[in-house]
């Protein structure tokens, strides 16, 4: 009966806190309070960004690693930012050589405008007096179109009321774009081209949107979120004494955060001592990987999860297995019992 001596290579995720092996991520809970952009920047410098919970495996995950005990404020405990917030609003034409410095900044709201917080009204019309409002995008209004040459910029009033959206398509098709106000002259003409009535502008607002560009429309609300009253709370966090469900915050709170990137692999070199007493031929491949699945089974009940992966490292003279020195061996025990 033969004692052999074995090294294995362990490689498992390094320093993490959760790891989602279907989406291939590694999540961070970071505990130090930021407000959503430095939190956000944080992401960017040290991983990938916020983290994007695009399903329940995801949400569980999150759930089975917050720590509560490290996200007690004074108010509003057990939240942490997620990658989810608010777009602001930007122009139909998205040229960014057609803006100067500050020009994309420009409006011309009227009083209590916009008023719709972060609900259905997305889309931006401008009233007979010249003052912007904000408007569900289905509404049948007349648009104003831009033809841009070069420089020149002129307006069109078409005299067909129809949705946001299809005036959009319509003045894409037939002139340039929905007109893009700059500043208070073309704010003017597009007054004096409207000729008394309400029209569309290019203004509008994407709806929430995730902080890595992700398409995702998976959300996980709590019961009455978003509740749209307050414009200024365009960020959220998720709140972990209520299983995680998403709430609706103004971006200046300071919270913890959740980041991701992907799996860091981490390589662990053991020793591992056994005795062949059924004499198995320990250079069959298929002896050898089902040696490995038990010492996995093992393994996992310490505490390792299913990201490991174990394989046989091979010695300088080609060999995974080496016979005990028995010599060596009595040294150590003798070492062992001083």
């Amino acid at each position: 009966m033969e004692r052999l001596l074995l090294t294995i290579i362990i490689i498992a995720g390094a320093g993490l806190s959760a790891v989602s092996s279907a989406a291939g991520r590694q999540y961070y809970f970071v505990y130090d309070r930021k407000n959503f952009t430095e939190a956000q920047r944080y992401c960017r410098e040290k991983h990938t960004d916020l983290v994007t919970v695009d399903s329940m495996e995801v949400m569980k995950i999150l759930n089975n690693t917050a720590d509560l005990s490290k996200m007690f404020y004074s108010k509003n405990s057990s939240r942490a930012w997620i990658g989810l917030h608010a777009d602001s609003w930007r122009w139909s034409l998205s040229d960014p050589s057609f803006y100067k410095p500050g020009e994309t900044e420009f409006r011309r709201w009227g009083v209590g405008e916009p008023n719709g917080g972060y609900s259905y009204k997305v889309c931006t019309g401008m009233g007979s007096d010249g003052f912007w409002y904000d408007s569900g995008c289905d509404t049948s209004t007349y648009p104003v179109c831009a033809d841009v040459r070069g420089s020149d910029v002129t307006f069109v009033s078409i005299d067909t009321r129809m949705t946001w959206t299809k005036a959009q398509s319509y003045c894409r098709a037939h002139h340039t774009d929905l007109p893009s106000v700059r500043n208070m002259a073309e704010n003017q003409k597009v007054k004096e081209a409207a000729g008394g009535n309400n029209v569309w502008i290019g203004l509008f607002r994407d709806s929430w949107k995730w902080s890595d560009g992700s398409n995702s429309s998976f959300r996980s609300w709590k019961v009455g979120q978003p509740d749209y009253n307050n414009r200024n709370e365009t960020c959220v966090a998720a709140d972990f004494s209520q299983s995680g469900a998403w709430e609706e915050w103004p971006c200046d709170m300071e919270r913890a955060f959740i980041c991701y990137g992907p799996v860091v692999s981490n390589k662990v070199m053991m020793k591992v001592k056994f005795e062949n007493k059924k004499n198995l031929n320990l250079t069959d491949p298929a002896v050898m990987e089902a040696m490995l699945k038990q010492l996995k089974q093992k393994l996992e009940g310490p505490g390792l999860d299913d990201n490991i992966k174990l394989s046989w490292r091979k010695q300088a003279d080609g060999k995974v297995f080496q016979q005990e020195d028995k010599k060596t061996n009595k040294r150590r025990r003798k070492r062992e019992e001083l």
